[in-house]
C-alpha cells in the first residue's frame, strides 16, 4: 500500500474542512468549525492498478495574526491551495501559501481549488485574477464542498499526478 501525505491550505472559513470531509465521504455540515492546528484524515483510493492511501491534513487557515507551522508541511507529497471564490483575499493569501509551499517543499504537486462555486454569482474572483497560477503545472478546479461538485475529481486528479513519476 501506497501512503502520501497531502495538505490542505488557505486562509480561515475558505472550505478547507468540509472539502476534506467529501473527501472521506462524509456529508456536508453548514456549521463553521474552527480547526486549530491540523486534523488529519485518510482516504483510501484504488488509481492506475494501486492502492493509495491519502493523508489529508486540514491545516487550521492562515491570517496576518496566524501562520501555517513550516513543520507541518514537510514530508508532503501534494497540496491543495484552496481559495473562496467570494472573497478576492483568499486567492492573494493562497499566492502566498503557494510561493512558501514551494520553497520549503520543491516543484511538488497542487491544485487550486477555487470553492464555494455553489455560490458563482457572488465570486469575486475573475478569470485575469488567476493568471498567476496558469502555467505553474497545477490545476485551477472549480469545487462545492456543499453540493460536492467537482471535490472527488480534483482529489484523484492529485492522487493521479503523486503516482506519476
Amino acid at each position: 500500500m501506497i501512503q502520501r501525505k497531502i495538505c490542505l491550505l488557505g486562509s480561515f472559513a475558505v472550505g478547507k474542512t468540509s472539502l476534506a470531509a467529501r473527501f472521506v465521504d462524509r456529508p456536508f455540515s453548514g456549521r463553521y468549525l474552527t480547526t486549530i492546528g491540523v486534523r488529519i484524515d485518510r482516504k483510501r483510493l484504488h488509481l492506475a492498478g494501486q492502492d493509495l492511501t491519502l493523508l489529508l491534513w486540514d491545516m487550521a487557515g492562515e491570517d496576518r495574526f496566524q501562520r501555517v507551522e513550516a513543520s507541518y508541511l514537510r514530508g508532503s507529497a501534494g497540496y491543495l491551495l484552496v481559495v473562496d471564490g467570494t472573497r478576492r483575499s483568499t486567492l492573494d493569501q493562497a499566492l502566498l501559501l503557494h510561493e512558501r509551499a514551494q520553497g520549503l517543499l520543491g516543484p511538488i504537486p497542487y491544485s487550486l481549488l477555487l470553492n464555494k462555486a455553489d455560490l458563482a454569482k457572488d465570486w469575486e474572483i475573475s478569470d485575469a485574477d488567476l493568471s498567476p497560477f496558469e502555467g505553474q503545472g497545477g490545476p485551477i478546479v472549480r469545487t462545492s464542498a456543499k453540493t460536492g461538485d467537482h471535490v472527488d475529481e480534483a482529489l484523484h486528479e492529485l492522487a493521479h499526478r503523486l503516482l506519476t513519476p
